[in-house]
């Protein structure tokens, strides 16, 4: 099914309640696996960081790694959740390629962490809490490199090469309970509870949950339930979307995928779906298994997890501040509105303004140029704010010469342009272009004398009383002066001159 061929979003929200479930793979970010001491380091040559136990050999046995269970409790009461007493492993059998096991080390029915939630904030203010059924310890699989084909998928590809750095590293899977009452907002809250929860798994230190990198991926279940019932729907499940925006995307195309099927008299499904950034779409993987399809049975080489919960609350008081609490202390330090607090959210300048304002800006002075003129060349040049070339540093500089009077508005977008075109810091910039502003008392008078005679019409406007009439002036003498003038000094020295009180 293609794009045109799906309902009216509108038409399928009358029709239909969306129901979903999202399931959220972050993974750890410790030095060595989840269950033998081989390195997790980005980058390395293909099954270079490999050993017996990872890749499933004979006689091999595992060995818990200490800091994921820690990070997984952190994460767990991050989400509110009850932290289990007892716990333990299980082997999900499968085939596949990229599981030199042939079978997943995870958590069935005894996950360490259960029953919370996490209330996540819309664009208009409103909080919708997700509640979460588990958050579970597992590995990650290997990586396959599908070689030949048009879509790099198994499908049409010549060969596949396999490497098994990734097989091992720790991840800990995150389910939501069904996602009900949404409507029509259900892709926004989508979006909104991963970018909540990519924040949350940041804050705490053990992901750097870099979602462009596979560090955090989202796995977006969803079913239609028609108006007036209560039966969920047959559901998809869409795999691995890497970014805010596609989960968005995603949801919002099956819920028009599924009602055009459903319209039409068809049945969904049970299967994966692929997602397609280029057109938002998605298409089908294959079909999905259930739970008693994976054989489930408790991993007889690892003893159960039990932590104390001396432990448990010893971790519970060293959590960090946690990003909600954060954002409404910040909002109060800063003197914004909920509505602007909810946009530097949206524009993901929070930590780019804190990080500004501990090189020295004011808080008001960094969000004027992060959600100003930074924000704008964010947008022109399509990318996200933070991978813009510039430093919080250099805003920082950028703000103090503003401050100082060594550069006006005008010329500060100018010096940030510089930098943003790799001339340099601030300072270099403001010298190779010859940027600060002219604060000679005498080269002004002289630039004002200049204004006076060219427009005398306008100066015998102001001597008569008109003095918003001055404007044209201050403008007459920042052209000639480059824009490099101070304004405010120019428009003194002009009622001066014309023998006009301010």
């Amino acid at each position: 099914m293609t794009v045109t061929d799906l309902v009216p979003y509108e038409d399928a929200l009358a029709a239909y309640d969306p129901v979903m479930g999202l399931e959220v793979h972050v993974e750890l970010g410790t030095k060595t696996k989840m269950f033998c001491g081989c390195a997790t380091t980005l980058g390395a040559e293909p099954n270079a960081q490999t050993c017996p136990t990872c890749l499933g050999l004979p006689g091999s046995l595992p060995v818990v790694n200490a800091t994921g269970v820690e990070s997984a409790i952190k994460i767990g009461l991050a989400l509110n959740c009850t932290i289990a007493d007892w716990c333990r492993f299980a082997r999900k059998n499968y085939f596949y390629p990229d599981m030199p096991k042939n079978f997943q080390t995870s958590q069935y029915d005894e996950p360490i962490a259960f029953d919370g939630y996490l209330d996540v904030q819309l664009e208009d203010g409103e909080v919708f809490r997700v509640h979460i059924e588990r958050a579970h310890m597992e590995e990650d699989t290997g990586k396959s490199t599908h070689i030949g084909g048009a879509t790099g998928r198994i499908h049409g590809a010549r060969h596949s090469l396999l490497d098994y750095n990734r097989a091992g590293i720790p991840l800990i899977e995150i389910v939501t309970k069904p996602i009900v009452g949404a409507g029509e907002r259900a892709p926004e809250v989508a979006k909104a509870y991963v970018a909540e929860l990519r924040e949350l798994i940041k804050a705490l230190g053990v992901s750097e949950a870099r979602m462009e990198m596979g560090q955090m991926r989202c796995d977006v279940n969803l079913s239609l339930m028609p108006k007036g019932t209560e039966e969920f729907g047959t559901r998809s499940e869409t795999k691995n979307v890497n970014s805010l925006r596609s989960v968005e995307r995603a949801a919002r195309f099956e819920i028009q995928r599924h009602a055009a099927v459903l319209s039409s008299g068809g049945k969904i499904v049970q299967e994966t779906r692929h997602f397609h950034e280029d057109d938002g779409s998605t298409t089908p993987g294959r079909i999905k298994e259930e739970a008693e399809d994976y054989r489930y049975f408790p991993e007889p080489d690892l003893v159960p997890v039990a932590p104390s919960r001396e432990w448990v609350e010893e971790l519970r008081a060293g959590l960090p501040e946690l990003p909600r609490v954060r954002r409404n202390r910040l909002r109060e330090e800063w003197g914004v509105s909920e509505l602007d607090m909810q946009a530097i959210l949206n524009a993901g300048a929070v930590d780019l303004i804190v990080a500004t304002t501990d090189a020295g800006a004011d808080a008001a002075s960094a969000r004027k140029w992060w959600m100003g003129e930074l924000a704008r060349r964010a947008n022109e040049d399509g990318v996200e704010l933070g991978a813009l070339p510039i430093t919080p540093e250099q805003v920082a500089r950028v703000a103090a010469l503003v401050a100082d009077g060594s550069l006006n508005d005008k010329l500060a977008r100018q010096v940030i342009e510089g930098v943003l075109a790799g001339e340099g810091d601030p300072d270099t910039v403001v010298e190779k272009r010859g940027l600060k502003v002219v604060s000679d008392e005498g080269a002004l008078g002289t630039a004002v004398d200049e204004a006076i005679a060219a427009n005398a019409a306008i100066a015998d406007k102001i001597r008569g009383g008109k003095v918003a009439a001055a404007g044209a002036l201050v403008g007459a003498v920042m052209k000639a002066t480059r824009g490099q003038a101070d304004a405010a000094r120019v428009r003194e020295l002009i009622l001066e001159k014309l023998g006009v009180e301010g």
